[in-house]
């Protein structure tokens, strides 16, 4: 009863977070988008945490057209990490989450992959639905900024999860076998 209050209060708080965005900022710029995201992450990151599901779903399988990551690296996977290291992004979420070399640390890091992809998930369609909405009501020039941003932030990082849980799976397996 405790957690789905806190669930409630999480949706509450954020639809009344973005209607205050959408009151003071606007809908069609780079601010807004930009914004839009943040606030997402914060709320969603406080959504998840709150969940504590397992994430046992088939849906974070990898898929048959996923094996071996080579869909992403066509879709420019290597370049967006760069773009994380280059960004310092990767050695800012290495120095708060460093990975040790053993397999509770990499279970653990396999069922974080999960949690980032499903936060992701649900902002790729929040910003989504505001995106077709500010493409409709302001023009589809006034909602470019949704979708880049949208791409960047959420579908690639969607994709770079789905690109590295098989490899955690596979260390873990080896991992397993040594101990």
């Amino acid at each position: 009863m405790r957690k789905t209050l806190i669930l409630i209060l999480i949706a509450i708080i954020t639809i009344s977070s973005l209607c205050a965005l959408v009151y003071y900022i606007g809908m069609d710029g780079f601010s807004f988008a930009w914004a839009l995201n943040f606030l997402l992450m914060l709320c969603v990151f406080a959504f998840t945490e709150a969940l504590k599901s397992q994430l046992t779903s088939s849906y974070y399988n990898e898929k048959g057209w996923e094996r071996r990551g080579k869909i992403y690296e066509h879709l420019g996977i290597n370049f967006f990490r760069k773009i994380l290291v280059w960004t310092g992004w990767e050695r800012l979420n290495k120095k708060s989450n460093p990975i040790e070399k053993n397999t509770k640390a990499l279970t653990n890091l396999h069922y974080q992959t999960k949690k980032s992809e499903l936060g992701h998930v649900i902002i790729l369609l929040i910003v989504l639905g505001f995106n077709v909405f500010v493409a409709f009501k302001f023009g589809v020039v006034n909602s470019l900024w949704l979708l880049i941003l949208n791409v960047l932030l959420n579908l690639y990082p969607i994709f770079l999860q789905r690109y590295n849980r098989p490899r955690i799976e596979r260390v873990i397996h080896i991992s397993k076998r040594r101990y």
